[in-house]
Formats: C-alpha cells, structure tokens, sequence
C-alpha cells in the first residue's frame, strides 16, 4: 500500500512540474508576442519624454536664440516658486473633478433611459454619442457663438425671451463654461461605458427583486449600482486621464482667465507665447511625475478593478 502511494505521489509531482513548466513557456510566449508593441510604446513615449528632460536643463528662450546654456535645474526652481503652477494645478483639479462628475452623472441618467425598450432606441443612441465625435476645437466654437455669444447665442436668446439679464459666459463665467463644454462632449463616453455595464447584467435578478417586492429604487441602489461598480471605476479613470490634458476649450473660450488656466494651457503659453523653451520643458515633466503620482495613489487605493482579483 505504501509503494502505490509513493508512486502516486511521484506521478503527481511529475504532472505538476510539466504543467509548470508548460505554464512558463506560455508566459514568455505571450511576453515574446507583446515585446514589438512594448518596444514601439517605449520608443513613442519615453524618448520625447527623455528629450523634453533635457531641454528642461538648459536656458533657451526663442526671443534670444544665441543665449543657452545649461542650467542644471534652475528652471524646475522657476517653476516651484512662480506664482503660476500651483494655481493651474487647481484650476485642473476642479476642472477635471467637476467635469468627470457631471458626465457621470448624466451618462447614467441617458444609459438607465437608454437601456429601456422604446421605439427608436438606435436612432437615440446614435444620436446622444455624437458629442463626443465632434473635434474638441469644433465643440468649443459652436458653444461659443451658437450657445455662449451675447447677441446670437441660444442661451440668451432664451434669456431675452424670459426676461432675464443676458450673461456673456466666457468672461462673466469662465469655469462653469468650460465645465459645461467637457461636460457635454464626455456625457456619451461616461454613457456608452455604463450602457455596456447594464447591458450585461442578469435580468433574472432584477425580475427576482421585483417578485420580492422590491421597488426601482432599491433595485438601483442594492443591485444595479453595484454591478456598475467596475464600469463606474473605468469610466472615472479614462474620463479623468482625457480630460486633464484638454486644451482647444480653455483657448477657444476663456484664454486661460477666470481660474481656468490649466497645467496644458500653462505649458502652451510658456512654449509658444513666452517661448521660453527651458521653462517649457521644466512645466511638462513637473507636470508628467505629478500625474504619475496621482495616478499611482489611484491606482492602488482607489480603483477595485485594476487589483488582483478584483479585491482590495
């Protein structure tokens, strides 16, 4: 009896490591597949970037082209201690902040009305993503002159006709303009994320819940809102990681005034306004490691669905 199950055991062990073995060479099969791909990542992105570092170290201002020479990191100094980073860190905080917020809000609002059956769903679908296929630059000028514009603007068109005081947005309310700009180009995005959360989830739960009793708004808050949990953490992040670096509503809009000047806007008018080169270059990689840090910190505390197993 001991000898069959020493043989068993030698059999088993036997199995386990040409099934780890045939684990390991599937593995670097898959790393030897992506290697291309990663390479043509790292040459896209990390070479500019390394090259962006190195302008960073030099004074090179375009108004005076024979004046350059290295500066070791006198422009990260400059940068640290004007007056101009830190509040374009907080107008791109809240911006992003408010902007990702309201497109989630109202993309779960379309997708809950959205996944209802009604005739001419498709037609409504096509039409509610179209925000987001318009160019950002193109959705910034029609909210200026068919929405925002003090005489032809729809807004006080409605104003006038109600009897109420006319606003010229872009200088009276720069921010809000702005957020609502970003906010109707990213509402599809936000919508058709969630869309796909609710069309996958399990009907025979919700029509369970209903023969149970239990009304929409349990439903919603008990077992729709937690299935959404993952497609709500997606969404959040990609809108957040596109948002933070948008530029054609802030120029077209408000210039940079009224709190919107944001890191991107910063760096546009120190490199082709200032045309400080060095300064330019210290902003962005001072802007590239504090986005790196926020999105660690995200990463790992925040987001469930970027975590082994789905658990924190």
């Amino acid at each position: 009896m001991a000898v069959t199950e020493l043989d068993t055991v030698v059999a088993q062990t036997a199995t386990d490591k040409r099934r780890v073995k045939t684990t390991s060479k599937e593995v670097w099969t898959a790393r030897w597949l992506l290697l291309p791909a990663v390479l043509f990542l790292i040459l896209l992105t990390q070479i500019p970037f390394l090259t962006t570092v190195g302008y960073s170290t030099i004074r090179w201002n375009l108004l005076y082209p024979n004046d350059r020479g290295f500066t070791w990191f006198k422009n990260y100094g400059t940068a640290l201690s004007s007056g101009d980073l830190w509040p374009s860190i907080v107008a791109t905080v809240v911006i992003t902040a408010l902007a990702v917020v309201f497109s989630l809000l109202f993309g779960m609002i379309f997708a809950l009305l959205l996944n209802r059956q009604f005739r001419g769903r498709a037609v409504a679908r096509t039409l509610m993503i179209t925000p987001f296929l318009i160019m950002p630059a193109a959705s910034a000028l029609i909210w200026k002159y068919s929405m925002f514009d003090t005489n032809i603007g729809i807004l006080n068109w409605l104003s006038r006709t109600l009897h109420l005081p006319v606003i010229s947005w872009s200088t009276e309310h720069p921010l809000l303009a702005v957020i609502i700009v970003l906010t109707w180009e990213f509402t599809p995005f936000m919508m058709l994320i969630l869309l796909a959360g609710l069309q996958g989830q399990d009907t025979g739960i919700l029509e369970a819940a209903q023969v149970d009793g239990a009304g929409p708004w349990r439903i919603f808050t008990w077992i729709t809102l937690p299935h959404l949990r993952m497609y709500v953490e997606i969404g959040v992040l990609l809108g957040a990681v596109i948002i933070i670096q948008v530029f054609d509503p802030i120029a077209i809009l408000t210039k940079g005034t009224g709190g919107t000047k944001t890191l991107a806007y910063l760096l546009y008018e120190r490199a082709f306004i200032g045309l400080d080169v060095g300064q330019a270059a210290a902003y962005g990689v001072i802007t590239v490691v504090l986005t790196i840090i926020v999105a660690t910190i995200a990463l790992r505390t925040l987001f469930k669905v970027f975590m082994a197993g789905g658990s924190r």
